[in-house]
């Protein structure tokens, strides 16, 4: 089971943006790209940067601080700086507002 939360209107994520939000504590990353909006955690796993405004092309994002490539689709990262994934939440679109699934406890 999942609890459904409401971060942000559609309309004021235009796509080639991200933005930050603290969910639960945790701060969750929304990115919109043209192939779609992506919730990512917002940490990289290599060097612990914030991934928050790191360029993004298709489905990844990069790491502001050493480059590090992620996928947004499944946290996976490219390269040979980490193997270690970063955490992704499923996102919905509901009457207008981007709406991510967080796990319940």
């Amino acid at each position: 089971m999942s609890d459904l939360i409401s971060l942000i209107a559609e309309a004021e994520l235009p796509i080639g943006t991200n933005r930050a939000f603290d969910v639960n504590g945790q701060s969750i990353l929304v990115a919109r790209t043209a192939h779609g909006i992506f919730a990512i955690e917002n940490r990289c796993s290599h060097a612990f940067q914030t991934l928050e405004g790191g360029k993004m092309k298709a489905v990844h994002i990069f790491c502001p601080l050493h480059g590090v490539r992620f996928d947004m689709r499944d946290g996976c990262p490219s390269g040979t700086l980490t193997d270690q994934p970063i955490r992704t939440w499923p996102v919905s679109i509901v009457d207008g507002m981007v709406v991510i699934g967080i796990a319940q406890a």
